[in-house]
């Protein structure tokens, strides 16, 4: 099964380290490796190893990165005289990547209609560039084929920016609550697994995916939400790069699956 990541966003509520690069290349942390690999890194070690990426903005970026990605893991001599590269020793993934131009300013549905040609008369994986998870994908397709509906998306109760007060009594103070999650609402968190009739629910470059696709697929009946209960954050600002780093950094950075 492939999986379609959308990374043509502009990226603009990041734009301290979007002016010079796609947000899914920006690094976490000690790392040293952008979100879009750790996005992969899931994928893969749950198998899926086939990916089709959304280009956009900066997408040369995103190529370049992945062209390079075998020299700038291994351990190489580089002979100027002879014009030659001796590989010793490196750390290869199994990844297939397809890599689209979509556009500088196509919208999400437009992206994914131009996967169509690329994935077939099959269902497939689809998620946003910018946010990682300890989501049980096995699970989560096991979950898609066993309810035989069009679409499957992955829901999650975010957590607060604010801590919260727990308040008795006459407005006395009763405990200070970190973060709460939000009150029982559920949001969509990518991770989607769909049907190739999706394909046909998309109008045009222009279409947000968000909207009328999943509004449409709704009305008919033909989605379900894959509740994850557990870690799941996007990058969306320079203070969730700086959080998502010090989860990294910590050594125990839950979407962290892979050993």
């Amino acid at each position: 099964m492939k999986v379609v990541i959308l990374a043509g966003g502009l990226g603009t509520r990041l734009s301290e380290e979007t002016v010079l690069k796609p947000k899914p290349m920006v690094e976490i942390g000690s790392s040293a490796k952008p979100i879009l690999w750790h996005i992969m890194k899931i994928y893969s070690h749950y198998g899926f190893h086939d990916f089709i990426i959304c280009l956009g903005y900066k997408g040369y970026l995103i190529k370049e990165y992945f062209i390079n990605y075998f020299y700038h893991q291994a351990n190489l001599t580089v002979d100027l005289s002879k014009n030659s590269i001796d590989i010793h020793s490196n750390e290869a993934e199994p990844w297939r990547i397809t890599m689209l131009e979509t556009g500088l300013h196509t919208m999400t549905g437009g992206r994914i209609k131009q996967c169509a040609p690329y994935i077939g008369n099959e269902p497939f994986m689809c998620t946003y560039g910018d946010g990682v998870g300890d989501v049980d994908i096995k699970k989560l397709v096991d979950f898609h084929k066993a309810h035989g509906k069009m679409m499957t998306v992955t829901s999650v109760q975010p957590t607060g920016r604010f801590g919260a007060m727990d308040l008795g009594e006459n407005d006395s103070v009763k405990a200070f609550i970190e973060k709460p999650k939000g009150d029982k609402i559920w949001i969509n968190a990518g991770f989607f697994v769909m049907q190739p009739e999706i394909f046909g629910y998309i109008d045009g470059m222009d279409t947000v995916f968000e909207k009328q696709p999943m509004e449409k697929v709704t009305d008919m009946g033909q989605m379900m939400a894959f509740k994850h209960e557990g870690f799941w954050k996007p990058m969306d600002t320079l203070r969730d790069k700086y959080e998502l780093e010090k989860e990294w950094d910590s050594g125990q950075a839950p979407w962290k699956l892979w050993k």
